[in-house]
């Protein structure tokens, strides 16, 4: 049957429905590029869905708050590098293979030029708008933090690690592999570095942090307690 010329110009006219899921991607991916260029205060909320070619009303549905926005642009940034951290896989893997596998994951999120820039724009409004410490603080701190800290549980249950207080020991592995490079790069005084760079950041900073925490067997002879 042949299809009418009606039926036609209908089709051809209605533009195709994207999934809910994708029209969020796009508008998460418009508002990281105007809070890049713009900052979060003049980053305007018509533009960025302007920029994502929806209606305003559809991008306050899905984000009833600039500061939803942001949350979703941090929660993106953190999970193209910490999600791939199966739980299995880093069972299955021996200590240093495992504490260097999630270093170097922490190392690549937060070293990344956009990290960098996220943070800096935090800093800089925070005062202003509070709502970003708090977010940046619970999607970014904690959550990373609560990774290597689940880790670090697990091979203290296992006999591998000997450390009393899990959390400073997660702070003190974070502060080995990011704050110097992170906070030079911050202050301009560096470049952001390279993959390479980190991994080879990671695997210093394992050993560093076995050759004083690792039990018998496992790395040296004794463990030093956090």
């Amino acid at each position: 049957m042949k299809e009418s010329t009606g039926e036609r110009e209908r089709c051809r006219g209605r533009p195709p429905v994207r999934p809910p899921s994708e029209t969020k991607r796009v508008i998460v991916a418009a508002a990281a590029q105007h809070f890049r260029k713009e900052g979060y205060a003049s980053a305007s909320v018509s533009e960025i869905a302007r920029s994502a070619g929806v209606s305003t009303k559809t991008l306050y549905r899905l984000f009833p708050a600039k500061s939803d926005l942001f949350a979703e642009v941090i929660s993106q940034q953190i999970g193209r590098y910490f999600l791939p951290l199966e739980e299995k896989e880093l069972a299955r893997m021996a200590l240093t293979e495992g504490l260097e596998h999630i270093l170097t994951a922490y190392g690549r999120l937060t070293l990344s030029e956009e990290t960098i820039f996220m943070t800096r724009l935090v800093l800089a409004e925070s005062d202003r708008f509070p709502e970003l410490a708090a977010v940046f603080f619970e999607r970014a701190v904690r959550r990373t933090s609560a990774t290597i800290e689940a880790w670090l549980a697990g091979q203290v249950a296992a006999g591998t690690l000997q450390i009393e207080n899990v959390s400073e020991a997660a702070g003190v592995l974070r502060g080995m592999m990011a704050m110097e490079p992170q906070r030079a790069a911050m202050l301009g005084c560096a470049t952001a570095l390279s993959d390479e760079d980190v991994a080879d950041r990671a695997r210093r900073c394992t050993r560093l942090f076995l050759d004083g925490a690792a039990t018998t067997g496992h790395g040296r002879s004794s463990g030093i307690s956090f």
